[in-house]
């Protein structure tokens, strides 16, 4: 006999040692003889990595698959796996290192620092595997792989020479996302679009040369409202150190205001006079007219959109910052560089950006300032000098125009740093040709995305790729496999060795210090973890994988990489591209209950693990589940979790209350069942099993979920146990016998229907239950054995009919324990049989004292429809009608005060513009309760209207 309780904190260890014991995740373990692989490999999580409510979503799903998958009897492996996660992990490494007070990295350097990395990876990473299997993840966790260790390290050797001799990878000069913390170039993916206080000048470039020209503005209609001669051109800039390296200054071609000036030199208002720089005034569709004064500086070493216009218009380029982020402080002096700079104007024509690169135009009163520090010097510097644009203020004094306004500035997600545009070297991939292959594979239909509406995103960022930058200037990760003679030639090979052959004997050589971008190994992960570059029997089985479970968040980052990698080096005996997987299932974000994005500034964040401690595992996992419906967010409230504690808690109870009644695990063949009940259960329990199974097929957890919810708690609790009561309580000896068995076989199948939802508890209840053959993650997944729907179709009469009288019952407020007539109109024969077979337990469920056949509906009784009869319930004497009516109008009353009021709010289009999204959300569920809740008491007092 089962205990009372279910204990989930005692039994989820115990089953997850017993899983582990048996080994039971294999590769392959509970397979059928010639079973069709599949395979998902894990998104793998950082080495540094805690889990975290995205990690409990997204692995569950990935679980559910395999669980379900096994259980047919496939050949399963789930791969699993961790990053190296570059950046991150030399953090965590080099505070560890300040805390205790021991040589930082650059003291230490670079072979003792990698070491301490690995020491570290050893001893602390990989805590989120812990976490995982605590989750209950079905890994086969004896094939862990690490995106650092040997095998993985040999592919990324093996993909970067192969790509850099194709010509698809290659060493160039591009502007990055570039840590002044850390000191790397990072993915966009790790920038963090912040909102900060900012500010914006207006600052005159005087024209070369004293030169004037007539401004002129003009209104809508064409009239002149301000018309003067300036010798200036005025631009607005949030980032006014940036000026020193301005290349040029930008004004739409159709602005007619600065016409007579474009293709003219003006000065940059910054430096000694003396020296001052000349850049052209020329015309791009970037400039925005109606924005500021229409014209924009062009930074094109320190701002993407300027470096688009000044690729665009061959405009120089010139780094002014160290990789600190402070103004350098190296090469010749000003005088000389910008000497320099001005030779380029003039001779026009395409600039040589290494030359470029090499000029330092930071005045000597600037050099080594940080960029704040710089900013403050150089507003003061111009407005000092009387090039600030300046406008009145309130009291009628001249004042500098500084717009105040609220600027989305990037941050290194990890560093906490403002984020800087630099024009560096670094290693790129061509990535639009990679793409090419990876678009058609989503184009023509070989990999599908779920939801459909992701391949949009996926399209839109693939037509339009950019180089993908694949260095970092970081100490921890894969080092690039790139050798430097004395000249800058450069020598790519897997080893050292193999570089100087290509080099010569002679040549002496320098290993390049970069190392890889983290997502340039995790792009390999569908085939690098299955041996590739060797050809293992793995890889011949298991690769193409089957469904990769992923967030929206990284099809950009992860995704996309793994298509193009996989596409270009995974091919088939004719030479054509093998997906890494034929579908993409997107899921979304895990929020609060109020549906606000989880962060730690918000303090909403929910700790899985917290959760899985007060409720257990099972109950978080099928909370996930049931609120995973495709392209929708997952709101979670813990009173939902707390509820579906209590559907475990239901299927406790209810193999106990089997147990209690003899119910029998034996090898009884259900088919052979005779009694309408046991066939009933059996039928809705197999169109349960085919509910359940095209749900997970098609990756629509919540409905496979539901599914096996609603079978669960409505259909085998609440309906079957109650109506098998009286069998198991009366003197037919075979018919309880029958029951028995079929109530422990359809308890066996529920097991197995929940097992992928709540791997635990059913685990548990397998094990306690009878004694078994196998596991229940290696038992065969159920199927419909027997279909019987003339008895279906009797029991669901036999429940709608319950159901309806309860329904009146409760909407007329009858006290439960009150025994009430039924009186019956208009019954078939088939009808009157039915209310003859059943009169035992349509009594019993519906409280009734009579059920009695009759020729018309009498006064005064609510009336309900089942099938083609009329079910009368007489309620004189029963029913207060004009308290029963007056309650209902009053209720009525409210409710439609509240719909008017949600619907004004809704009709508002300010507030469903600005008030946040959760709270819209809000009143939308808000709306449909009362709505629903409406249509209930207006049939109520629809029914009391007709019998007062």
């Amino acid at each position: 006999m089962l205990e009372k309780i279910y204990d989930a904190a005692s039994v989820e260890p115990r089953i997850a040692k017993k899983w582990d014991e048996a080994n039971a995740f294999a590769a392959g373990a509970g397979a059928k003889p010639g079973a069709e692989p599949f395979c998902i490999v894990i998104p793998p999580p950082n080495v540094t990595g805690s889990l975290h409510m995205g990690h409990a979503l997204n692995n569950t799903l990935q679980d559910i698959l395999c669980r379900f998958e096994r259980m047919r009897g496939k050949d399963v492996l789930w791969q699993p796996g961790m990053d190296h996660a570059g950046i991150a992990t030399q953090m965590v490494v080099e505070r560890q290192l300040m805390e205790r007070q021991q040589p930082g990295r650059r003291e230490m350097g670079r072979e003792a620092f990698v070491e301490k990395v690995w020491e570290w990876k050893e001893e602390s990473g990989g805590t989120i595997f812990n976490q995982l299997k605590r989750l209950g993840a079905s890994c086969d966790w004896s094939r862990e792989r690490f995106t650092m260790d040997e095998g993985l390290s040999e592919a990324v050797l093996e993909v970067f020479v192969k790509l850099y001799n194709e010509g698809l990878i290659y060493r160039g000069k591009r502007l990055v996302n570039w840590d002044p913390h850390f000191e790397t170039a990072i993915s966009d993916l790790e920038v963090e679009n912040i909102e900060v206080d900012g500010h914006m000048w207006h600052f005159k470039y005087p024209l070369a040369d004293g030169a004037t020209y007539e401004y002129v503005e003009k209104d809508e209609d064409g009239n002149v409202t301000l018309r003067e001669t300036r010798d200036y051109i005025s631009i607005a800039t949030t980032r006014p150190e940036t000026m020193l390296g301005d290349g040029a200054v930008a004004v739409h071609p159709s602005d007619e205001r600065y016409a007579p000036i474009v293709g003219k030199l003006c000065e940059i208002p910054v430096g000694p006079k003396e020296h001052r720089r000349l850049i052209p005034i020329i015309t791009d569709e970037y400039p925005d007219p109606e924005f500021g004064s229409g014209a924009v500086k062009i930074t094109g070493a320190h701002d993407f959109n300027d470096y688009q216009v000044a690729k665009r218009n061959n405009i120089p380029m010139y780094r002014l910052m160290d990789t600190k982020a402070a103004m350098r402080a190296d090469g010749a002096p000003y005088a000389e560089e910008a000497a320099k700079a001005n030779a380029l104007v003039s001779q026009g024509g395409e600039p040589d950006e290494n030359y470029v690169d090499a000029i330092n135009l930071v005045p000597e009163e600037y050099r080594g300032l940080d960029r704040y520090d710089a900013r403050e010097k150089v507003v003061a510097d111009i407005t000092a000098e009387g090039l600030a644009v300046m406008v009145l203020d309130e009291e009628g004094n001249q004042v500098p125009l500084v717009e105040n306004n609220k600027l989305q500035a990037p941050y290194g997600d990890r560093s906490k740093v403002v984020i800087e545009p630099m024009l560096t070297d670094q290693w790129f991939c061509d990535a639009e040709t990679l793409a090419q292959p990876a678009l058609a594979s989503v184009k023509e239909g070989r990999t599908n995305f779920v939801p459909k509406t992701w391949e949009n995103t996926y399209y839109n960022w693939m037509e339009n790729i950019q180089p993908w930058c694949i260095s970092r200037q970081l100490w921890w990760g894969h080092r690039i496999p790139a050798w430097f003679d004395q000249d800058g030639n450069i020598f790519v090979a897997k080893s050292e060795d193999e570089a100087q052959k290509i080099a010569g004997a002679a040549v002496e050589l320098e290993r390049d210090p970069d190392v890889l971008d983290t997502w340039f190994s995790s792009a390999l992960w569908p085939f690098s973890t299955l041996g590739w570059p060797e050809q293992t029997p793995e890889l011949a089985k298991y690769y193409q994988t089957d469904v990769l479970v992923t967030g929206f968040d990284i099809i950009f980052f992860w995704v996309a990489r793994m298509m193009m990698m996989g596409d270009h080096f995974m091919k088939d005996a004719d030479g054509k591209p093998i997906e890494p997987f034929h579908t993409v299932y997107v899921h979304a974000l895990v929020r609060d209950k109020d549906g606000q994005k989880m962060s730690k500034s918000k303090g909403n964040v929910i700790d899985p693990l917290d959760l899985m401690d007060e409720y257990g595992t099972d109950a978080l996992r099928f909370t996930l589940a049931i609120m995973a419906a495709q392209g929708r967010d997952v709101r979670l409230d813990t009173a939902r979790i707390a509820g579906y504690r209590n559907f475990g808690t239901k299927l406790w109870n209810a193999t106990r209350f089997a147990q209690m009644n003899e119910a029998a695990w034996t090898d009884f063949d259900v088919r052979e069942s005779k009694q309408q009940l046991n066939r009933w259960i059996l039928t809705e329990f197999g169109k349960a099993v085919d509910e359940v199974t095209e749900a997970i097929e098609k990756l629509r957890f919540n409905d496979a979920a539901a599914a096996a919810y609603r079978f669960t708690w409505n259909t085998f609790c609440d309906w079957y146990l109650e109506l098998l009561k009286p069998v198991f309580g009366g003197e037919d000896e075979a018919a309880k016998a029958e029951s028995q068995a079929v109530a422990a076989h359809v308890l066996d199948g529920i097991y197995k229907l929940l097992h992928p939802f709540m791997p635990f508890m059913t685990e548990e209840l397998w094990a306690s239950t009878a004694s078994r053959d196998s596991l229940l993650c290696h038992a065969d997944w159920p199927s419909a054995e027997l279909r019987d729907d003339a008895a279906a179709d009797e029991i669901n009469w036999l429940i709608d009919l319950v159901s309806q009288v309860r329904s009146v019952r409760s909407e007329m407020n009858i006290k439960p324990s009150l025994q009430m007539q039924l009186e019956v109109v208009n019954a078939s024969e088939e009808t009157k049989a039915r209310l003859a077979r059943n009169d035992g337990a349509i009594k019993r469920l519906a409280r009734l004292e009579t059920v009695a056949l009759a020729d018309a509906a009498p006064q005064g009784a609510a009336q309900i429809v089942v099938g083609e009869a009329t079910l009368c319930l007489p309620l004189d004497g029963v029913v207060d009608f004009a308290a029963e009516k007056a309650r209902l109008e009053k209720e009525l009353a409210g409710l439609d005060k509240d719909i008017k009021q949600i619907s004004g709010k809704l009709a508002n289009e300010k507030f469903v513009a600005n008030a946040p999204d959760a709270v819209v959300q809000e009143n939308r569920d808000r709306l449909s309760d009362a709505t629903g809740k409406r249509e209930k008491v207006a049939e109520a007092l629809e029914r009391i209207a007709g019998l007062a």
